[in-house]
């Protein structure tokens, strides 16, 4: 037995020592990633998102660009009255001989301006006001949440036609009118949020340190929604390009010499029947942006879900 021992002692090279290097037990198979690169890992898994955030990408490069490129200005007038598309005229010419390639950029512009701009408004309002309406909650939740109600109570369009009497038409206007009720959804949703975390521990913590409502509000509630408020940012966008084309179909949106996507449909549906490409242009544009921002706005809401990681 003694023998035994003493040989397995003489053959160490014929054993394998374990435990002691990096093997395969103390391999990491994910890296430690934060939330937001967490979020942007899943979302590039999403091949139906990032197919739409190129779209996306391509379309707002274009509104930038194309007008540039484009070989006569949007508001120049020609000969070429009616004319399809050719090599002279990329999208054709429209009633009046204007370029119809310039023009959808243009109007792209407007469109998608009055989207971003509309959204950020809704955001920055709604955030504040659903944040302080579910900080205090008790009554001042209770007043708050019902001056909401009776705002989304009013008829959007009759509101529009109000601001544009006493405002006037415009970009601006529009902006306005739509704004004045949009930021309620975000309210809403903002306040819904807070009231699932402001009693967790560290709020309370804020709280016990002395830390005014603004800043808890500010620097605590209202970062921990902020996944939620993108989601629907994205959303909300899609919603104000098409309020802006509905408006300008109607005649209370953007007024000539300027033009949107909007207002470039409502001017070919005249002649639907026989130049079908005046409205086929800043339709398929209209419909590209709105659906990829659904799409995107999918992908966001999955991504930035912790419940589903993978």
């Amino acid at each position: 037995m003694a023998q035994n021992f003493k040989d397995a002692n003489l053959d160490k090279n014929k054993f394998k020592r374990i435990g002691t290097s990096k093997g395969e037990g103390e391999v990491i198979l994910r890296p430690s990633l934060t939330y937001w690169q967490d979020a942007w890992r899943r979302l590039k898994l999403n091949k139906v998102a990032i197919c739409a955030m190129i779209v996306l990408i391509l379309i707002i490069i274009m509104t930038v660009i194309g007008p540039w490129i484009a070989k006569y200005p949007f508001q120049a007038i020609s000969n070429d009255i009616n004319q399809g598309p050719s090599g002279e005229h990329w999208f054709g010419t429209d009633q009046i001989g204007r370029d119809i390639f310039s023009r959808v950029w243009v109007g792209g512009r407007v469109s998608i301006l009055i989207g971003l701009v509309g959204a950020l408004v809704d955001t920055v309002v709604g955030s504040i006001y659903g944040g302080i309406s579910g900080y205090f909650g008790g009554l001042v939740d209770d007043v708050m949440m019902r001056i909401v109600e009776i705002l989304v109570s009013i008829p959007y369009l009759v509101l529009v036609i109000l601001v544009s009497l006493i405002v006037g038409k415009g970009i601006g206007a529009l902006i306005l009118a739509m704004t004045l009720t949009g930021w309620c959804y975000m309210a809403r949703l903002v306040r819904g949020q807070l009231l699932q975390i402001k009693e967790q521990e560290y709020v309370l913590a804020a709280t016990a340190l002395g830390a005014s409502p603004a800043r808890i509000i500010s620097r605590h509630l209202i970062p921990n929604t902020l996944s939620i408020m993108i989601v629907a940012i994205t959303f909300d966008i899609p919603g104000f390009i098409f309020g802006e084309a509905f408006l300008s179909y109607i005649g209370l949106g953007v007024q000539s010499p300027n033009t949107s996507w909007g207002a470039l449909a409502s001017s070919a549906q005249q002649q639907l029947m026989f130049y079908p490409y005046q409205l086929f242009f800043p339709a398929l544009f209209i419909s590209l942006t709105m659906l990829s921002f659904q799409l995107l706005g999918d992908g966001l809401r999955d991504a930035l879900d912790p419940k589903l990681r993978t």
